[in-house]
């Protein structure tokens, strides 16, 4: 008589104890911002900008008087310290990505969480917050300190929009570092997007007074010389420009054209981020 097989039984089904919720745009969140705050270069980067933007800000607040203010907002000395201070908040945005890539971090980050567009809008999101409220710490801790050592009636009148335009130039500093973040995610290379970054904010000035010195091509030298990163943060912070270049254009339209090129890259990296493999 032959032996029956024993039929062998089907696996059960696994059920984790624990909680298993489905994710999230806050799971990124919290994953960006521990990565974030996790990394020595955070700590450099802001604290240089804070230094540079506090310390020159009061030095300057400290060798001047009464009657400087009639011509400048008390926000005006943040501005010396913050054309050198938006290079860390340019470093700091190239930095969010492509350490990861330099480290080959980015294979695990996308292997645990395989929607790359919601990674992407997380490290915009906890940069460009992060950014911004170190930016406006730093400004307006100058701009209270100018306002308290030099509001006398020699200072003249200052009215609440000078204040509007320091927010706007704290908003076009993270714009710029959000650019940074957006180049970097294309390039995906720190040192190769830190230059093109230091390209963006010091080759306009230099092209268009190269540009100027030609008849052919000087009105959109003039054009570039009027709208470039020095000179619109030097408008938003209330020192006018102008002159031989004709009239300054309007504070929004320099807010609104970091937007556009912003915005142009950060669909780019998005559309870039999509479709490569890492």
């Amino acid at each position: 008589m032959t032996p029956t097989t024993p039929t062998p039984e089907r696996p059960r089904s696994y059920s984790s104890p624990l909680p298993t919720p489905r994710p999230h745009l806050g799971h990124a969140l919290a994953s960006e911002w521990t990565k974030l705050i996790s990394i020595r270069s955070t700590l450099w980067t802001l604290g240089s900008l804070v230094l540079t933007v506090v310390g020159i800000g009061l030095l300057f607040v400290s060798q001047t008087s009464d009657e400087d203010y009639e011509g400048i907002t008390f926000t005006t000395p943040a501005l010396f310290g913050l054309l050198v201070g938006e290079i860390a908040v340019m470093v700091l945005g190239v930095l969010t990505i492509t350490s990861e890539h330099g480290t080959g971090l980015a294979r695990t980050t996308f292997t645990a969480a395989p929607d790359r567009y919601r990674v992407l809008t997380a490290k915009y999101l906890v940069f460009s917050t992060t950014a911004l409220a170190t930016t406006m710490l730093s400004v307006f801790v100058v701009g209270i300190a100018a306002s308290l050592a030099h509001d006398g009636a020699a200072a003249g009148t200052h009215a609440a929009h000078e204040w509007l335009g320091a927010l706007f130039g704290c908003l076009y500093v993270t714009l710029l570092g959000v650019l940074a973040l957006a180049i970097g995610a294309l390039v995906r290379h720190s040192a190769g997007a830190i230059a093109v970054m230091l390209g963006v904010v010091t080759l306009p000035p230099v092209i268009g007074a190269m540009l100027t010195s030609w008849d052919a091509v000087a009105p959109f030298g003039r054009l570039v010389l009027q709208r470039n990163v020095p000179v619109a943060l030097s408008q938003l912070f209330g020192m006018q420009e102008g002159g031989d270049l004709g009239s300054a254009p309007s504070n929004l339209s320099h807010v609104l054209l970091i937007v556009l090129i912003t915005g142009g890259a950060v669909s780019a990296s998005y559309l870039s981020v999509g479709r490569r493999d890492v």
